[in-house]
């Protein structure tokens, strides 16, 4: 196996994203599924290879979890994986897609875990092999519990007797049906943010910021699979009639999953915005409301302030600066002064 591309790696900024070769091994089962008989799990290649040489309607799922290369390219050269959907696991961080090579389909999700008391989305990388009797899961992060696929799979024949294909979707399908705890976290939080803002609490759009950057991740992790899906079903449409036989309808429950939980992520977007905006104006309002407290309080004691400069001028004294009722005068009226101000503002509201 040939060193990973170097442009690739330029691209996504990132040399960590490239999976090291001598990094302690993750976790590999290998599952073996036949026609009218329960799972059976197997150690080897080498069992696989019998078994289906013994009956090609067996077929094989080889799940990694937090591989390192070696375990990757072990796998890749025994099955003769496609190098460059192998070179795109191996480098990791790709967006949702699906590739076909020859009579191998490729497959790169984002499942997700929300953390509700951190407020943030945890999002793993997920790839998916499947050809005519293997189906290969490499997954990086977080991810979808192989044993409730497992069991999915063990309790369902008719997915069982679609063989690679039945795989294929239920790793799909159980990775769509964990975006909903997700969804749920944000509705909630998106839900306290809203009634902070109207509650005028403060701190409040640091946490708005927060909730906006985690639902676009949740949005770049589930808008592409509409792609996804539309290229699973032309290929899926293109199978043999007895291996097509309700996938489609399956097919069909997964997009509705999909389109409803991509409806409520740009509602939470939406939502977010609105907030934002809304507590962008109570912000300025309370802003304005302070310049006009400090604009009334300097209207009122320009009046004094200019009444005592006149006197405090370093001037010779004029006729009448010595007359008995000046100074009390000339208070009186800096005090009459401000308290007609302070009227005047307090009845506009300014004050």
């Amino acid at each position: 196996m040939t060193e990973s591309a170097p442009e690739r790696i330029m691209a996504l900024g990132r040399q960590d994203a490239v999976l090291p070769a001598h990094a302690p091994s993750g976790e590999r089962r290998i599952l073996l599924y036949r026609e009218g008989e329960p799972t059976r799990e197997v150690d080897g290649f080498t069992e696989v290879d019998e078994a289906i040489a013994a009956d090609p309607t067996t077929v094989a799922w080889v799940a990694l979890t937090e591989p390192n290369r070696d375990q990757v390219e072990e796998v890749a050269d025994h099955f003769d994986l496609p190098h460059l959907a192998v070179e795109d696991a191996i480098v990791a961080h790709q967006r949702p897609k699906i590739e076909t090579y020859g009579d191998t389909l490729f497959m790169a999700l984002r499942p997700t875990v929300y953390d509700e008391d951190q407020e943030r989305l945890q999002v793993g990388e997920l790839h998916v092999f499947g050809a005519h009797s293997l189906v290969v899961t490499i997954r990086q992060g977080v991810g979808p519990d192989l044993e409730r696929i497992r069991a999915r799979l063990t309790e369902h024949a008719d997915l069982r007797e679609r063989g690679a294909l039945g795989i294929v979707y239920a790793v799909l399908d159980r990775v769509v049906d964990d975006y909903a705890p997700a969804v749920a976290g944000l509705q909630e939080d998106v839900d306290e943010v809203e009634n902070q803002v109207f509650s005028e609490e403060k701190g409040v759009s640091r946490r708005i910021y927060r909730l906006m950057r985690e639902v676009i991740i949740l949005q770049r992790a589930v808008d592409p699979l509409g792609e996804v899906l539309d290229e699973l079903g032309e290929r899926w449409g293109r199978a043999k009639r007895e291996t097509r036989g309700g996938l489609i309808t399956y097919l069909r429950d997964v997009a509705d999953h999909v389109a409803a939980i991509r409806e409520r992520v740009d509602g939470f977007r939406q939502l977010l915005q609105d907030i934002m905006a809304v507590e962008s104006s109570l912000v300025d309002q309370a802003q304005n409301e302070v310049m006009r407290k400090v604009s009334s309080w300097g209207g009122i004691l320009v009046v004094p302030t200019l009444i005592s400069s006149v006197y405090g001028m370093n001037i010779a004294p004029q006729p009448g600066f010595h007359w008995l009722f000046t100074w009390p005068l000339t208070l009186a009226a800096m005090a009459m002064v401000g308290l007609v101000l302070y009227l005047i503002f307090r009845r506009n509201g300014w004050l």
